[in-house]
Formats: structure tokens, sequence, C-alpha cells
């Protein structure tokens, strides 16, 4: 009897080892489809698996702030001071782009044209038709519908949004004055949906609608994406090639804590809403085996993720940019020692 309890014992520490070896992270929907296509890989190598949330990168940071994941996930960066303010470190994990979606009977994906100021004005609600003379100059020879726009947008704290407010600031004076750039802003019309799962679904489900999502959730949910004008004035087709373009203007050796926006990258092939997913940790961390781990699931995407990350659209992290990372990960995450967590 006493063999069979401590046969039982041993099983259940086996089981619970396993369990909480399991990463733990918040964050970003942004990145989701990637980060759930590297953990079911991972899991199969290693056995350990990624318990990821994907809540929004308001979401995410404030997680991570309260210590109940081991990592936060935001597609806005945090600034070097409330970096330290928080006693975080971040670094970019992967590229991307945002794509406006739509959904318009008889319109084909990439048919129709748009740009910055043009998508500031449906979203302030000053444009409210899809047969308005400002998308017609876009469109010349597309047989545009009289429907009406129904907005769709994010309605939780979304580095998405602070992306595609951030790029909307730029192109249209008034959108910055009226409602700037951030995570989570005051819309003035529309729909709101969480997360980029939730905006694709409401745009398929929506007639006469627009939306913005990662690129990723375009594709997968076989929604109508718009062609875009990009810095250059030049019209572009979303996908991986026009990403990297924009990515490629990335300088991360310059910039302090990794803090920098991709958004209306100059080029002739830079997409325009572009921008990088963050992982957030303590310097600190409570724990740092947790933290460890965690790394290790890092480095490992970093090495050997590349391929499934350009299958959903997504660029990479250059190698170059990689050891600047793990530098940082040396330099600043510490167990209570004072010893690097990554050796």
């Amino acid at each position: 009897m006493k063999r069979l309890l401590a046969v039982a014992a041993l099983c259940l520490l086996g089981w619970t080892s396993a369990w909480a070896s399991d990463i733990s992270g918040a964050g970003a929907t942004f990145p989701y489809p990637i980060y759930s296509k590297w953990a079911d890989i991972y899991k199969k190598q290693t056995g350990i698996g990624l318990n990821y949330q994907s809540i929004g990168s308001g979401g995410g940071i404030k997680q991570i702030k309260a210590k109940t994941v081991t990592f936060g996930a935001s597609d806005m960066p945090l600034k070097p001071e409330d970096l330290e303010a928080s006693g975080l470190t971040q670094f970019p994990m992967i590229m991307g782009g945002t794509v406006m979606v739509i959904n318009l009977p008889g319109i084909k994906p990439g048919e129709l044209v748009l740009d910055g100021a043009t998508v500031a004005k449906i979203f302030l609600g000053t444009i409210t038709s899809w047969d308005d003379p400002a998308v017609k100059a876009l469109n010349p020879g597309v047989n545009l519908p009289s429907t009406a726009i129904a907005v769709v947008h994010r309605s939780d704290g979304s580095g998405t949004t602070f992306l595609f407010t951030n790029y909307l600031s730029q192109q249209s004076n008034d959108w910055a004055t009226q409602v700037g750039a951030n995570t989570a802003v005051q819309w003035p019309v529309g729909i709101g949906a969480k997360g980029n799962e939730g905006v694709a679904n409401m745009a398929k489900q929506t007639g006469g609608s627009i939306g913005y999502v990662e690129y990723a959730y375009a594709a997968q949910n076989k929604l109508t994406y718009t062609k875009m004008v990009n810095k250059d004035g030049k019209v572009l087709e979303p996908g991986l090639k026009v990403f990297q373009a924009a990515a490629s203007n990335a300088d991360w050796a310059s910039a302090k804590n990794f803090y920098l926006i991709l958004t209306n990258q100059p080029g002739a092939e830079s997409w325009p809403i572009t921008g990088a997913s963050f992982i957030l940790l303590h310097k600190r961390p409570v724990d740092p085996q947790a933290t460890l781990t965690a790394l290790k699931f890092f480095d490992w995407a970093f090495r050997n993720g590349g391929e499934a990350a350009e299958q959903l659209g997504y660029v990479p992290i250059p190698a170059n940019v990689v050891s600047l990372i793990q530098k940082t990960w040396a330099n600043d995450i510490k167990d209570s020692a004072g010893k690097s967590v990554w050796q």
C-alpha cells in the first residue's frame, strides 16, 4: 500500500512539474497566430507548452506589471521611462503589417484602393458611403455602391489600434487633434469588437463594413483586403514582401530599449502600417526559472521559427538584431543575487 502511495505521489509530482514548466504570457492579439504555431511545434519538440492569453496589448501590459504572467506582449512599445518605472525590459519578437478589410459584395481582395487621408475621414465619420467622391477618385473604373459604411474598431486596449491610430495621426491633422494615437481612443463612430479575432469576425458578418486587422487574420478568415497608398505615393497590395520592405528601415541598434515605431516608412515598396510586437519581462523576475524557460522558447523561435512566421505573413527579426536582444537579456534580467538569468 505504501509503495502504491509512493508511486502515486511520484506520478503526481511529475505531472505537477510538467504543468509548472509551461510558459505563461498574455497580451497582443497581433502576434497570436504565430505564437500559437510556434507553441505547437515547441511543445512537440520539448514537452513544454505555452499558455498565452490573447487579450490585447493593454491587458498584457497590465498583467506583466501585476506579475500574474511570466511575460507580457504589446504592439505598442513602452517608452524607456515607463519601462524603468515598472522594472521592465522589452524587445521585438516579430514584425508584421496591419491591413484594411472590407465587406462589399462584388469587390475582390485588392481591388479597392485607399489612402491614409481617406481612411481617417471614414473613421472620423465624415465619409459615410462607399460611393463618396473621395473613394471614387482613388478607384476609377470600380463600380462602388451607395452602401453605408459600417466602421469596425477594437473595443479593448490594443497595440494594433496604437499602430493604426499612430498612422492616421500622421495622415490627418483632424485625426491627430480630435482623436490621437493610443492603445484605446474615443472612437467618433463605429462598432467595437474585442481582439483582431473580433474585428475580423465582425467585418466578415457586417455588410458595408471596414476594419483593421493584422494580415494573418485577413488571410486566415479570407477577408477582402484593400490596397493602400504608401508614403512614396505608391499603390501596394499587402503581403510579406512589402512588410519586409518597411521593416528593413528599422534601426534597432540606435533605438533605446528597442523603442521604435515603423508606421509610414519611406520606400517605394514599404507597407504604410507596419509594426513590431514586443515582449515585456521583469528585470528582477519573481521566478527566474520561469523567465529562463520563456527565454529559451524565444531563443528557439528566433533560431527556428522564421519559416513558419513568413508562411503567415510575418517578418522575422534579423539575426544581428537577435544578438542585440540576447545581450539585453544577459545584461538586464537578473535573479535576487544579481546573477544573470540568461547564460
